[in-house]
């Protein structure tokens, strides 16, 4: 059925673009059995070949993320694809801070980031937000009718 003397074919170091799609889509079993049938080779031949793959990819996105994040300046401390490492992280008590949920330090590494990025690109914030020049502009203009009126009917 298989052909278990892996030493008489060449194996292939790229996985065909349809087991390459079950895998990012997390069809390992149906990937492995495609795999193993199209190349006809054994079901552990087949796995190998996929976990390869599958711990490629995985550290190719880690890499991506990495530099996102350095582009951004957030550290790489606020994200991690192990689960259980980050809620240790969160129940660590700070001296003299209060404990704040996972969703406000997402929030607060985001500012954190925001604020580099604009420090490092040379953005001064302005003395009076736009909103507050155009409270403002209405303010000054309502005075001026207001005087307007005043001088005219009184």
């Amino acid at each position: 059925m298989f052909d278990s003397d892996s030493s008489s074919k060449p194996t292939k170091a790229k996985l065909p673009k349809t087991v390459m799609m079950m895998v990012e889509k997390g069809n390992i079993v149906m990937a492995i059995t495609t795999l193993a049938a199209d190349e006809n080779i054994s079901m552990d031949a087949a796995k190998s070949r996929i976990d390869a793959y599958e711990l490629a990819l995985k550290s190719q996105q880690q890499q991506k993320l990495n530099s996102i994040a350095n582009k951004q300046g957030i550290p790489s401390q606020a994200f991690s694809f192990d689960r259980e490492q980050a809620e240790d992280d969160t129940e660590r008590l700070i001296k003299n801070k209060v404990k704040s949920t996972p969703s406000e330090q997402s929030f607060q590494t985001l500012k954190d980031g925001l604020d580099n990025q604009l420090n490092n690109l040379g953005y001064k914030k302005p003395l009076l937000p736009y909103w507050g020049k155009r409270l403002l502009i209405i303010a000054i203009v309502m005075a001026g009718l207001f005087w307007i009126m005043w001088r005219v009917f009184g």
